[in-house]
C-alpha cells in the first residue's frame, strides 16, 4: 500500500488472506444484512406531487368578434404602402367588402375548428355594442361553468383607449362606439379566455387587471353579485393574450399577414414556414413561397411531411414550456384545456416571430421570455432538412420524403442525460419529447425503454414524468397487443403505482388490469416482469373494492396459485401478497380461494427459505380468516384450519414473520372474541380457586418452591412470559388435552344444565349475554366440534399469544401483549359469558349437518350453504332469533378496535422496493462507492491482523502472563469475547454487556439485557442471565449477539455507539431449555463460513439455524440425560459437530446424515462437567476436551479412545483453547490461572494482579482467547476483567 497526495492506493494482494483452507474475506457471507434488517418495516415516505388537474376544463364556446370595416382605415393608424393586407390568409381587396368580411370570419372559424372541433362557434362581424353583449351573455349561459373564448380583431377600428375601452360600430357604421372592458367582463363571466389582436393591446391587459380587482372589491362590499353576472369573474380564472405592448403597433410588412398574431395562434406551421423562408432564403437556394404553400400532407397525419412538421412543432413548444414555466402554471396552461394548450403552444411561436418585428406579445398569466430558447434551433434544423427536399423533388401529394431525425436525436440526448443524470441535476429537457415519441411506432420501444430507466431513478423522476403528462399515454398503450411492449409497460406501471397508488381507479376503469393480468399469467415472461405484474395487481386491489371485484372476475386467484412454486423468491412473495389483497374483506374471493384450496397450497410456503415469503404467507393466511358476520360451519372449519397452520409459526426465527403472525392472531381473536373471552374467563376462575386454596404466600403470587411460576397459562401472561413447563415440553399435550378438556367440560356441563333447567326455549335472560352474535352452523357433531377442534384452536392460539408476549423482540412482545390485555379486560368485565356459552353450545350440539355444497345457479364466488334438515334448521332458528338485536351491534362495536389494535406496514414496506432504483448499481456493487472503499479498507485491516498473528506464532510463545489490561466491572462476568480485528472486548454479566477498549483500558458503552431489566420489578422472578456472546460479520460491519438462559438470542448493530445501538433481530434460539440456576444456559457456536448458528444448552437437543434464511435447519437429539455445556464444529468441511455434556461425555455428530442418525460417536473417558471442547485446525486436527476435575484429553475423531491426556492437578472453573496456537488456558477454583502448551508444559501461572501490593486474582468465571493474536481475556468471580498476552514486542494495530 502506498500513499500519494492523500490518496490511499491499495495493493489487491493485501485484501486477501493466504492461509490455506480459510476463505477470503470477500467470499464470506454476510448475515442479517438484508433490507428487512437495515431499517424500520414501514412504507415509503415519498411526497407525491399533485400532477392531476383538480378540475378538467373545456372551452365549449367561442366568440369571434371581427371589427375590420374592410376598405376603411381607422383614423389613428397611418398605414405604409405597400402594407400587410391578408386577414386569415384572405386578401379582402380581391372581393367586395361584405363578402370579404364573411369569408374572413368563416376562415377564422375553420382555423379554430382544427384545434377544437366540438366547440360552439359564433361570429360577430363588425358588430354593435348590443350585438356583442347578446353574443357574450348567450355563450356564457350555455357554457355554464366551462370556459368561453372571446377573440377580438380590431384592425378596422381605433386603438384601445386609456380608459379601458375597445371599439365597435353603430348600426349604420357611421361611428365608432366604445365598448368598456368592465362591461365585457360582466358579460363573459368566468372562466374565460380573451385574445386581443390590435395595436396597443397591452393597454387592455393592464386595465383588465384593474377592473377585475375593482369588481371583486365591489362584490365583497355589497355582499352579492351583479344580477347580470352569472359566474364571478376573477383574474385567476381569466386568461388573456394580447398581440403587442401598450405602445406598440402591429407589423405592416407586406410579406406578412395583417393578422400575424391571429395567424400564429391558429395556423402556426404555415406562419413558421413563411417566416423561415423570409429569414433564411440564402440557406435553401431555389426555395419560394409557392413551394412552402404546397408542402404535401395533412397536419393531423404524422406519416406525411406536413404532419411530421406539426408533430415536431408540438414536441418543441411543449418542451420549451415545460422547461421554462413553473410546474403549476404549466399544468394550468398546457394540460387543463386542449384549446388553451394549443393557443399557448402557438403563442410561444408568436412571441418569437413578432419580437423580430419589434412587437412583444403579452399574456396573463405572464410567461417568461422563450424566444431564445435553445430548442428553437432544433426547430430551425428540422425545417431546413424538410424544405431542402422541396427543391430537389417534384412536389406532389404522393411524393416520398425522408423522415426527420429529430426524434431519434432527442432520444439520444435523453439517453446521454440518463447516463449522468441525478436528482441534484437539472431535469432532462427532452422529457416532453419522449412523451410525444410514444405516439410513434418506429421509436416507441426505445422511448419506453428510456422512460423506464428515467422512472427508475426514484419517486422524484416519477413525479416529473407525471407532471409532464405521461399518464394518459401509457394508459392508452395498454390497449396494444405488441408483445415487445409488455415488459416495458409493466415496469413503467409498477414505478407509477409505487409512487401514486390512486392510479388504480384509472386502470380498472379502462380495463388496464387485464393487460397486467395477462403478463402475470404468461409464464414465458421473465420472473422479474411477472413480479412487477403481481405488484401492480396488488396495488389495484389494495383498499379498492372495484379492483378486487375485477381481479376476481378475471381469475387472478388461479393465476397466482399456479405459480406459487416458482423458483424466484420475490415473485413468490408478490403472488402471495396479490392473493391476500384479493380476498381481504371480500368474502366471494375467499370462497373462491377455499374451492381452489388456497390455504392448503399456501401452507407449504410457511417453510419457504426466504423470510419475506414466509411473512407474506402469514399475512395472506391472516386475511383469509372470514370477517363475515353470518358464518357457516364450513367457514368456521376453514378458519380453524388456518389457525392451526398459523400456530406452527410461533418459533420462526425472523421477527418479520412473527409480527405478521401476531397481526393474524389479532384478526382471529377479533373474529372469535367471545370464545377467547370465555376461555380466559375459565382460566381466571380456575386460578382464583387455586389461589384461594393456597396458604403459601409465594403461592399467592403464583410461585413455587423453586421460584418458578406454577400458575396456569393465563396467569403467566401477567408477567410477560409463558409457563415453561407448559409451553415447552408439554405444549402439544396442553393444546390437545388440558385446555380442550377444560373448555369442553365447561361448555358441555353448562349446556346440560341450561337444558334441564328449561331455559332453552326462553331465550336469554336480561343478565346474560351471548358469546357470539354470528351464526353457528347446524351440524351433526357441533358439540363435538366445539368441544374438540375449535376449542383446541382457541387454546392453541391463546398459548401461542402467551408465548409471543415473552418474545425476545420487543415489538413482537408488545403487540402480543396488547391483544392479551384486551381479552383479559373483557374477560374480567364479562360476568355472564359462561351462561351464554352454555346456552349456545348445549342447543347447537343437538343439530345435524350435512356437507356444504354449491348450487349450480349460485353466483360466482358465493360461499357454500348448509343443507340442514328442516327440523334442525327450525331448531337453530329458534335459538338465534331470540337474541336481542342490540347485542349484535354492541359486540361489533367492541371488536372493531381490536382488529386495529395491532398492525404492521409489511405490505407498504414491500411496495417500497418498486419506488427505489433497481437498474443502477447498489452501494455494495458500485466499485466507486464509499461502502466498497470502506469494505476494502476493512479487508486490508483484517489481513494485517492475521499477518501479525502469524508473526507471533513464528516467534514462539514461552509465556502468557503479561497483564496488559485490568478493570473492575459491575457484576461477575459470565461470557467474554474479543473482536477478531478491532481493539475492543465484549464482557457480559447477568444484566448487561459492556464493551471495553483493550488498548486504552476504557469502557466504550454497554447494552442492557432487556429481560433482566424488564423483570427486575418482580422480586420473586429470577431474571435471565447472559450465557453466550459472539460477533457476526466480524470481517466486515460487525454485529453483536448475546444469548440468555431463557433461550433468547438478540443481535445488535452499532453496538459501539452509546445509546444508539439497534436491535437487528431477536428470536428464541432454543425454546426447550429447562430453567436451572446451575445449568449451562444457552450455549452457541457461530460459523460465519456457512451462516450457521448452532445452539444447545439445558436441553436434550442441538438446534441448527441458517441465519441467512432465518430458519431452522434441523434438530439433533443429543441422546444424553444431561445438558450440553460446550460446542465445537468443523466450519471448513461443515460436517463434524462436537458437543461436550454435563455428564462428562463428548458426543460427535455428522451433520451430513439424517438428524435421527447423525450421532456417530460418544467419548466417555471424562467423569465430570465438560468445560470446553475444541477441534484443532487442519485435516489432522485432534479433538481437545477439558472437564472440571482438571482432566484434559486429546482425541482422534476416528477412534473412541483418547490419544493423549494430562491433568491440571486442580479443579477447574473455566477453560479456553487458542484456535490457532493451541495454547490451553485454565482457570482453577484455587484462584490461579495457568497456560499450557499442547504437550502439557506449563507456560505460565498467574495468581496475583500486577502492580504494587497486587491482590489475589479471583476464581475464573469465563475466559476467551483472541482468534488470531496471542491474547487471553479472563473474567473472575471478584468482578475483575483482565487481558494477558505474551511479551509485547509486536504492537497491536
Amino acid at each position: 500500500m502506498t500513499t500519494k497526495n492523500h490518496i490511499v492506493v491499495i495493493d489487491p494482494d493485501d485484501l486477501f488472506d493466504d492461509i490455506e483452507g480459510e476463505p477470503m474475506d470477500s467470499q464470506l457471507p454476510l448475515v442479517c444484512n438484508n433490507a428487512r434488517h437495515q431499517g424500520k418495516i414501514e412504507g415509503s415516505d415519498t411526497c407525491l406531487q399533485c400532477w392531476r388537474m383538480k378540475e378538467r376544463m373545456k372551452t365549449v364556446s367561442v366568440a369571434l368578434v371581427l371589427c375590420l370595416n374592410v376598405g376603411v382605415d381607422p383614423p389613428d393608424v397611418v398605414k405604409i404602402s405597400p402594407c400587410a393586407r391578408m386577414e386569415c390568409w384572405i386578401d379582402p381587396h380581391t372581393m367586395s367588402p361584405q363578402k370579404a368580411l364573411e369569408s374572413i370570419g368563416l376562415n377564422l372559424q375553420k382555423q379554430y375548428e382544427r384545434w377544437q372541433p366540438r366547440a360552439r362557434y359564433r361570429q360577430s362581424l363588425d358588430p354593435t355594442v348590443d350585438e356583442v353583449k347578446k353574443l357574450c351573455t348567450s355563450l356564457r349561459r350555455n357554457a355554464k361553468e366551462e370556459r368561453v373564448l372571446f377573440h377580438y380583431i380590431g384592425h378596422g377600428v381605433p386603438k384601445p383607449t386609456s380608459n379601458g375601452e375597445i371599439w365597435v360600430f353603430n348600426k349604420t357604421y357611421t361611428q365608432y362606439i366604445p365598448l368598456s372592458l368592465y362591461d365585457l367582463q360582466i358579460w363573459m363571466g368566468s372562466p374565460s379566455i380573451y385574445v386581443f389582436d390590435c395595436s396597443n393591446a397591452g393597454i387592455i391587459i393592464d386595465l383588465f387587471k384593474t377592473f377585475t380587482v375593482q369588481r371583486e372589491q365591489e362584490a365583497a362590499s355589497s355582499g352579492g353579485l351583479n344580477p347580470e353576472q352569472s359566474v364571478p369573474s376573477s383574474l385567476k380564472n381569466s386568461i388573456l393574450l394580447a398581440a403587442c405592448g401598450s405602445t406598440e403597433h402591429l407589423p405592416m410588412n407586406p410579406d406578412l399577414p395583417a393578422d400575424l398574431f391571429t395567424s400564429c395562434l391558429t395556423t402556426p406551421i404555415k406562419v413558421a414556414l413563411r417566416w423561415y423562408v423570409l429569414q433564411n432564403r440564402s440557406l435553401v437556394p431555389g426555395l419560394t413561397m409557392e413551394m412552402v404553400d404546397k408542402i404535401p400532407g395533412q397536419l393531423n397525419d404524422r406519416r406525411t411531411m406536413l404532419g411530421e412538421l406539426n408533430w415536431i412543432f408540438t414536441a418543441i413548444t411543449d418542451t420549451i414550456a415545460w422547461n421554462s414555466l413553473p410546474r403549476e402554471l404549466f399544468q394550468k396552461l398546457f394540460r387543463q384545456d386542449l384549446l388553451v394548450a394549443s393557443l399557448f403552444r402557438n403563442f410561444l411561436l408568436a412571441e418569437r416571430i413578432m419580437r423580430s418585428y419589434n412587437c412583444i406579445p403579452i399574456s396573463n398569466p405572464k410567461l417568461p421570455p422563450t424566444h431564445q430558447h435553445p430548442m428553437w434551433h432544433a426547430w430551425d434544423l428540422a425545417l431546413d432538412l424538410c424544405l431542402q427536399q422541396l427543391t430537389v423533388k417534384q412536389i406532389s401529394e404522393n411524393m416520398s420524403f425522408t423522415n426527420s431525425p429529430f426524434f431519434a436525436e432527442q432520444l439520444t440526448a435523453f439517453s446521454v442525460w440518463l447516463d449522468y443524470g441525478s436528482k441534484s441535476r437539472r431535469p432532462p429537457e427532452q422529457l416532453p419529447i419522449v412523451l410525444q415519441v410514444l405516439l410513434s411506432q418506429v421509436h416507441r420501444v426505445r422511448a419506453l425503454d428510456l422512460l423506464g430507466k428515467f422512472l427508475d431513478l426514484g419517486p422524484w423522476a416519477v413525479n416529473l414524468a407525471l407532471s409532464v403528462g405521461i399518464f394518459p399515454y401509457v394508459l392508452k398503450l395498454l390497449q396494444s397487443t405488441a408483445k415487445e411492449l409488455k415488459p416495458l409497460l409493466v415496469f413503467i406501471w409498477a414505478k407509477i403505482l409505487a409512487v401514486d397508488p390512486s392510479c388504480q381507479a384509472d386502470l380498472v376503469k379502462d380495463s388496464g388490469h387485464k393487460y397486467i393480468l395477462n403478463v402475470l399469467s404468461d409464464t414465458t415472461m421473465a420472473a422479474e416482469h411477472r413480479t412487477m405484474a403481481a405488484f401492480v395487481m396488488a396495488i389495484i386491489m389494495n383498499n379498492y373494492a372495484p379492483g378486487r371485484e375485477a381481479a376476481l372476475k378475471d381469475n387472478t386467484i388461479s393465476a397466482c396459485l399456479e405459480q406459487l412454486n416458482d423458483p424466484d423468491a420475490h415473485l413468490r412473495q408478490w403472488l402471495i401478497l396479490c392473493l391476500a389483497k384479493v380476498w381481504t374483506n371480500f368474502d366471494n374471493a375467499r370462497w373462491c380461494g377455499v374451492r381452489d384450496r388456497a390455504h392448503e397450497k399456501l401452507s407449504k410456503l410457511l417453510s419457504d427459505p426466504e423470510p419475506e415469503v414466509r411473512a407474506a404467507t402469514v399475512f395472506a393466511l391472516g386475511t383469509f380468516v372470514s370477517r363475515s358476520i353470518d358464518r357457516t360451519d364450513h367457514s368456521v372449519t376453514v378458519d380453524g384450519n388456518v389457525g392451526n397452520l398459523l400456530v406452527k409459526c410461533i418459533m420462526d426465527c425472523s421477527p418479520l414473520v412473527r409480527k405478521e403472525l401476531v397481526v393474524a392472531f389479532g384478526g382471529f381473536v377479533s373474529v372469535y372474541l367471545s370464545q377467547f373471552v370465555a376461555l380466559a374467563k375459565k382460566l381466571m376462575d380456575e386460578e382464583k380457586e387455586r389461589m384461594a386454596m393456597s396458604l403459601d404466600m409465594a403461592g399467592l403470587y403464583g410461585y413455587g418452591k423453586d421460584g418458578q411460576r406454577t400458575g396456569d397459562v393465563f396467569s403467566t401472561l401477567s408477567t410477560g412470559g409463558m409457563k415453561r413447563s407448559v409451553s415447552r415440553g408439554s405444549f402439544k399435550s396442553l393444546t390437545t388435552s388440558a385446555s380442550s378438556h377444560q373448555l369442553s367440560t365447561l361448555t358441555a356441563s353448562t349446556s346440560t344444565d341450561n337444558l334441564t333447567n328449561g331455559h332453552a326455549d326462553e331465550g336469554y335472560t336480561s343478565g346474560s349475554r351471548p358469546i357470539t352474535t354470528r351464526r353457528i352452523s347446524t351440524g351433526t357433531s357441533v358439540g363435538g366440534v366445539v368441544g374438540h377442534t375449535f376449542v383446541t384452536i382457541y387454546s392453541s392460539i391463546w398459548l401461542a399469544l402467551g408465548e409471543l408476549t415473552s418474545d425476545p423482540h420487543h415489538d413482537v412482545a408488545g403487540m402480543a401483549q396488547s391483544i392479551v390485555e384486551v381479552v383479559k379486560k373483557k374477560a374480567s368485565l364479562s360476568s355472564h359469558n359462561r351462561q351464554v356459552v352454555q346456552s349456545i353450545v348445549s342447543q347447537t350440539s343437538h343439530s345435524a349437518a350435512s356437507s356444504p355444497s354449491r348450487s349450480s345457479n349460485m353466483p360466482f364466488g358465493t360461499p357454500p350453504q348448509n343443507m340442514a334438515s328442516p327440523s334442525s334448521a327450525q331448531y337453530s332458528r329458534k335459538i338465534f332469533d331470540k337474541m336481542p338485536p342490540v347485542v349484535m351491534s354492541e359486540e361489533r362495536d367492541e371488536t372493531a378496535p381490536l382488529s386495529d389494535l395491532v398492525g404492521t406496514q409489511f405490505f407498504e414496506w414491500s411496495c417500497r422496493h418498486f419506488s427505489q432504483p433497481t437498474m443502477c448499481l447498489s452501494k455494495e456493487e458500485d466499485p466507486e462507492s464509499r461502502t466498497v472503499h470502506v469494505r476494502e479498507f476493512r479487508f486490508m485491516r483484517n489481513s494485517r491482523v492475521r499477518s501479525q498473528g502469524r508473526d507471533q506464532l513464528r516467534t514462539g510463545i514461552s509465556r502468557l502472563d503479561d497483564q496488559m489490561f485490568v478493570n473492575r466491572v459491575t457484576a461477575v462476568p459470565t461470557a467474554i469475547k474479543f473482536h477478531p480485528y478491532e481493539n475492543f472486548l465484549a464482557v457480559a454479566d447477568a444484566y448487561n454487556v459492556s464493551f471495553w477498549n483493550s488498548e486504552q483500558g476504557t469502557k466504550v458503552c454497554d447494552i442492557p439485557n432487556p429481560n433482566a431489566v424488564d423483570k427486575s420489578a418482580f422480586q420473586l422472578f429470577k431474571a435471565s442471565r447472559i450465557t453466550s456472546v459472539d460477533f457476526m460479520n466480524a470481517h466486515d460491519n460487525a454485529l453483536f449477539m448475546f444469548c440468555t438462559d431463557d433461550g433468547a438470542i438478540r443481535i445488535y448493530r452499532d453496538f459501539l455507539k452509546p445509546h444508539q445501538y439497534e436491535l437487528v433481530t431477536a428470536f428464541k434460539g432454543l425454546s426447550e431449555l429447562v430453567p436451572s440456576e446451575k445449568g449451562s444456559g444457552l450455549v452457541t457456536e457461530w460459523e460465519q463460513e456457512s451462516s450457521t448458528l448452532i445452539t444447545s444448552g439445558n436441553a436434550r437437543i442441538i438446534r441448527l439455524w441458517d441465519m441467512e434464511k432465518e430458519m431452522k435447519i434441523s434438530d439433533i437429539n443429543t441422546g444424553a440425560e444431561s445438558c450440553v455445556t460446550s460446542l465445537a464444529s468443523d466450519s471448513t468441511h461443515k460436517s463434524l459437530l462436537i458437543a461436550g455434556c454435563g455428564d462428562g461425555s463428548v458426543r460427535l455428530f455428522d451433520r451430513r446424515l439424517n438428524p435421527s442418525e447423525c450421532r456417530v460417536m460418544t467419548l466417555k473417558e471424562h467423569d465430570s462437567w465438560i468445560l470446553k471442547v475444541h477441534l484443532q485446525r487442519g485435516s489432522e486436527g485432534k479433538i481437545v476436551s477439558a472437564c472440571c476435575n482438571g482432566d484434559i484429553r486429546f482425541w482422534d475423531p476416528r477412534f473412541t479412545d483418547s490419544v493423549r491426556r494430562y491433568s491440571a492437578l486442580t479443579t477447574l472453573s473455566s477453560v479456553d483453547i487458542h484456535p490457532r496456537a493451541d495454547i490451553i488456558a485454565c482457570g482453577s477454583t484455587s484462584q490461579t490461572m495457568m497456560a499450557y502448551s499442547p504437550n502439557g508444559v506449563v507456560l505460565s501461572t498467574v495468581k496475583y494482579h500486577e502492580g504494587f501490593l497486587g491482590q489475589r486474582i479471583g476464581n475464573a468465571s469465563c475466559m476467551s482467547f483472541h482468534p488470531y493474536l496471542i491474547k487471553l481475556a479472563t473474567g473472575s468471580a471478584d468482578c475483575f476483567v483482565s487481558i494477558y498476552t505474551t511479551q509485547r514486542n509486536i504492537q497491536a494495530p
